[in-house]
């Protein structure tokens, strides 16, 4: 008798996907390929952000067919059901997200069923199921754009989330995209601990948690997977980076904004530490991020700890999964136009996280990593999580 099932989560902020076609593409799928076949998931959810990239209104056919290219690939034919959502309808201001979300069913698991939110039920998922567009009518769905007055300051942007909700072995789970807003200038992520973009992204949150928590549907355990966008502590960080250097602030001519923060070694003839510009940080010792999977930098990404009373994540052993070089041969350099943070995650409810199923002679039944991590996948590193889920027997 069966007592749990393999499921793999991914999500992947696939914006530099389209901005990029070709080589990085290709990698990224066999990534995606290597991944499914080494861990042999009977479910699998893929959670995709900014689908169509910057560029989306020339780019939105590139994403059609690199959807088309998972869906009809030979490494995906023995998931015999598919239940697809792609929100590519740039044209409705109102409400578009540039969210996708793919789920594979392999033919081996039988019991499972999907919602239907219009008509407050579960039913049994067979077939391919593939919808393109506004999702507007789709019943087994439910997206939403995060409402205008959300930002005042800040340009009204495609972020939201998607819910999809399931039964697998008679246990029932929302799996939700999240895509929040990120850090527009380096500088004013320096003003404050925290930010006024952590702030925006905990409201945000918080917003996400209570819909998919309130009373129009009765709550079940939740995994939320996507660009979360955290940041690690910039002022904090800064401050130590820069402790023993000589900081200098450079304003604008005219006013009194700061241009650019520069930080030299007191000694070492005055190399730059650290130089940050709205769009620019570089810092002289950036292996720091890559050191131990930069584990000595985790005490400053403090995002998801406003949270701890719902939500609950595996430890980080892989480093920041974001801003990556495009440079087809740098795979594992970042760019320097960020500070590198975990902005890709896979969180989940304490009820989700009661339900993973862990083995008692220390086999690593739980794996949290990142993708492809020694090739090129674009600005962000995808990140999966596989585990076994518990079958619910009541």
């Amino acid at each position: 008798m069966e007592t749990y099932t393999d499921v793999l989560l991914i999500t992947a902020n696939v914006g530099s996907l389209f901005d990029n076609v070709g080589e990085i593409q290709c990698e990224w799928l066999r990534e995606l390929y290597t991944t499914v076949h080494n861990h042999k998931p009977r479910f699998i959810a893929l959670h995709f952000q900014e689908v169509g990239g910057k560029d989306y209104m020339v780019n939105m056919g590139h994403a059609e067919r690199f959807f088309q290219c998972v869906e009809s690939s030979e490494e995906m034919k023995e998931y015999d059901r598919t239940c697809i959502y792609v929100d590519n309808q740039f044209q409705a201001e109102e409400s578009f997200t540039a969210l996708g979300s793919m789920y594979f069913i392999h033919k081996t698991l039988k019991n499972i069923s999907q919602y239907d939110f219009n008509a407050k039920d579960f039913k049994p998922v067979s077939g391919q199921n593939k919808y393109v567009g506004s999702m507007d009518r789709v019943t087994t769905v439910e997206k939403e754009k995060f409402p205008k007055n959300f930002w005042p300051d800040f340009k009204w942007s495609r972020k939201g989330f998607m819910r999809t909700r399931w039964i697998i072995h008679n246990q029932g789970l929302d799996l939700v995209n999240v895509h929040l807003f990120h850090d527009a200038s380096n500088l004013i992520a320096c003003n404050a601990s925290p930010s006024i973009y952590s702030a925006n992204r905990k409201h945000a949150l918080r917003y996400v948690i209570n819909r998919i928590s309130d009373s129009r549907y009765s709550p079940l355990p939740f995994f939320l997977f996507g660009d979360f966008n955290f940041r690690l502590d910039t002022l904090s960080l800064v401050q130590h980076l820069s402790n023993s250097a000589d900081v200098q602030t450079v304003k604008k001519d005219s006013s009194n904004e700061v241009k650019k923060i520069i930080c030299e070694e007191k000694d070492n003839d005055h190399k730059v530490l650290l130089h940050i510009e709205e769009k620019l940080f570089t810092y002289l010792h950036q292996a720091a991020f890559r050191e131990d999977n930069g584990s000595a930098l985790l005490k400053y990404d403090k995002e998801v700890t406003a949270f701890q009373d719902v939500i609950g994540e595996e430890d980080i052993l892989f480093p920041p999964s974001y801003p990556y070089s495009e440079d087809y041969t740098k795979p594992t350099q970042y760019m320097n136009t960020r500070c590198p943070s975990w902005c890709d995650r896979i969180l989940m409810s304490h009820t989700a996280q009661e339900l993973i199923f862990r083995s008692d002679d220390g086999e690593k039944s739980v794996m949290y990593n990142t993708m492809g991590p020694n090739v090129c996948m674009g600005d962000h590193k995808p990140v999966f999580f596989f585990f076994s889920l518990k079958k619910n027997d009541h």
